[in-house]
C-alpha cells in the first residue's frame, strides 16, 4: 500500500457514498488516507471538517472535477452514475494526472443492476439472462441502451487507452437506514431509493403495492455490505493484487434475490397492522400510480447477477433475503415520522 493515499469521493452526502466513507474512516488504515469530497451544502461542508477536507462545489462542475481528479490517486464516483459530462471531466482530470506523473491513476466508479433490467412490467420471464460478473463476454452483449450503459462503456475505453484503471461496481437494490458517524452529524442520506419509493406510494395510496403480477425478480443487498465490498475492492488494488479491471472490471453486489410482491407484501402488511392499509395482500398499481410514483413501470423489471468476481475477492456478505424483508417494518415507520409526522407506537 502506498504510504499515503490521495482519494477524491463523490456522492459523500448520499445513501452509497456517505456509507463507503463512513467506512473508509474505520479503516485500520484511515490514517494513510487524504480524503477529499465534494458537496454543495456550505453546512454539510463545514460538519465534514471533522472526517474529511470537503469542497464546495455541484457535480455538475466539469471544470471543478476535472481539477479535483487531477490531483488524486483514486477517485470514488458515489454520485450520478448517468452524469456523462462529470465521467469525462473526471477522466480528464485523471489522464492529466497520468501524464503529469507517469503513475496510472484509479477510477472506481459506481453503476447498478439497472443496467441488465428488461420491461416486463411485474411479469417473471424464464428467458431472463442472469448476468455473471466473471464472465466479460456475457457483460459485453448488454445493449447500448439500457440505463447505465454509455457511461459504463466510456469508462471502459478509457480504460483500453491505459491511462486510468477503472473498476465498476454495480449495487442492485440495496437496503437497510444507513447507522453511522456522517449519519449521526446529518451529513448523509439514510434511505436508499428503491423500497422506500415503494413504501411512499404505498402509504400515499393507503395500500402496499406493486407492478402487475409482482413475479419480477432483482438481486438485493444490505447497505453496510455493499459499502464494505468498495473496502474490499480498494484494499485489493491498493495491495497490488491481480485486480481485473476496464472489461474485466465489473463487479455486481449482491446476495440473494426477491420478487416486488415479496416487498409489496412485506409494506401491505405493516401499513395493514398499523391502521393504514386495507388489506395483507399488495394490489397492482394503476397506469397512472406508476406514472405517479415511479415516472413508469421500471420497478417491475427484472434484474438478475450473480457477483462471482466480487467474492473472488474476499467479499463474505451474509446477510439474505430475510434480512431485507424484515428491514421494511423499520423503515416504515421511520418514514411516516420523518415524511408525514405519524408515529408508530411499539
Amino acid at each position: 500500500m502506498l504510504n499515503k493515499v490521495n482519494i477524491f469521493a463523490t456522492g459523500i452526502t448520499g445513501y452509497i457514498g456517505g456509507s463507503v466513507v463512513a467506512q473508509l474512516l474505520e479503516h485500520p488504515n484511515a490514517a494513510s488516507f487524504n480524503i477529499t469530497a465534494l458537496t454543495q451544502s456550505p453546512e454539510k461542508a463545514e460538519k465534514l471538517k471533522e472526517f474529511v477536507t470537503p469542497i464546495i462545489g455541484s457535480h455538475s462542475n466539469a471544470d471543478l472535477l476535472e481539477k479535483l481528479a487531477s490531483e488524486t490517486d483514486v477517485v470514488l464516483a458515489m454520485a450520478d452514475s448517468d452524469n456523462m459530462e462529470a465521467a469525462k471531466a473526471i477522466l480528464k482530470g485523471l489522464k492529466g494526472r497520468y501524464e503529469k506523473t507517469g503513475t496510472v491513476p484509479i477510477l472506481i466508479h459506481t453503476s447498478g443492476t439497472g443496467v441488465i433490467a428488461d420491461a416486463a412490467a411485474g411479469r417473471y420471464s424464464p428467458e431472463t439472462v442472469i448476468y455473471r460478473d466473471d464472465d466479460p463476454d456475457q457483460l459485453e452483449t448488454i445493449a447500448l441502451t439500457q440505463i447505465h450503459r454509455d457511461v459504463d462503456l466510456v469508462l471502459v475505453q478509457a480504460d483500453k487507452e491505459g491511462y486510468v484503471k477503472v473498476y465498476i461496481v454495480l449495487p442492485s437494490t440495496i437496503y437497510g437506514m444507513a447507522r453511522n458517524k456522517l449519519v449521526d452529524r446529518g451529513i448523509q442520506n439514510t434511505h436508499s431509493i428503491q423500497i422506500p419509493a415503494l413504501i411512499h406510494a404505498s402509504i400515499t395510496r393507503g395500500q402496499g403495492g406493486m407492478v402487475g403480477e409482482g413475479k419480477n425478480i432483482w438481486p438485493n443487498v444490505d447497505i453496510d455490505e455493499m459499502s464494505s465490498f468498495y473496502i474490499t475492492l480498494l484494499d485489493a488494488i491498493l495491495s497490488d493484487k491481480d485486480v481485473g479491471h476496464g472489461r474485466e472490471g465489473f463487479f455486481f453486489g449482491e446476495n440473494g434475490e426477491h420478487t416486488l410482491y415479496q416487498v409489496g407484501e412485506a409494506i401491505a402488511k405493516v401499513l395493514f397492522e398499523i391502521g393504514i392499509g386495507k388489506n395483507l395482500q399488495p394490489t397492482t398499481f394503476t397506469k397512472e400510480e406508476t406514472d405517479k410514483y415511479f415516472g413508469g413501470d421500471y420497478l417491475g423489471s427484472n434484474s438478475r447477477c450473480r457477483a462471482n468476481r466480487s467474492r473472488a475477492l474476499g467479499w463474505k456478505p451474509a446477510k439474505t433475503t430475510k434480512d431485507m424483508l424484515e428491514s421494511i417494518q423499520p423503515e416504515v415507520v421511520a418514514l411516516l415520522k420523518e415524511k408525514y409526522n405519524v408515529i408508530v407506537e411499539d
